[in-house]
């Protein structure tokens, strides 16, 4: 099951930068690293999804008083542990994604 977490864009860029740099590690357990890069696509699959398809997002959005930087980057479980592992996660991301709720 993927869930939301609604992320702004210096948060997605961030997460990004920290997921990018934790790959780069040649110690990551091989498992970690395949979960880490499916959250690398989902990363660039939730801007290409608002793209396509704004209103879905854009109604959350508004309903929630979000700015519009602000996306659902849908993370299994798996993923979202590999990324809650990494030590170089900010603390307030960390919170954000940990807690599951909106930016």
């Amino acid at each position: 099951m993927l869930v939301p977490h609604w992320l702004t864009g210096d948060h997605r860029a961030r997460l990004t930068t920290v997921v990018r740099e934790a790959l780069g590690d040649d110690h990551l357990h091989p498992v970690v690293a395949i979960r880490l890069e499916d959250v690398l696509t989902e990363l660039h699959v939730a801007a290409a999804r608002d793209a396509v398809w704004p209103a879905s997002s854009a109604r959350v959005r508004l309903a929630a008083g979000w700015e519009a930087d602000v996306l659902p980057v849908r993370l299994s479980a798996g993923e979202l542990a590999g990324v809650l592992a990494l030590p170089a996660l900010p603390d307030d991301l960390r919170a954000l994604l940990a807690k599951g709720a909106a930016a």
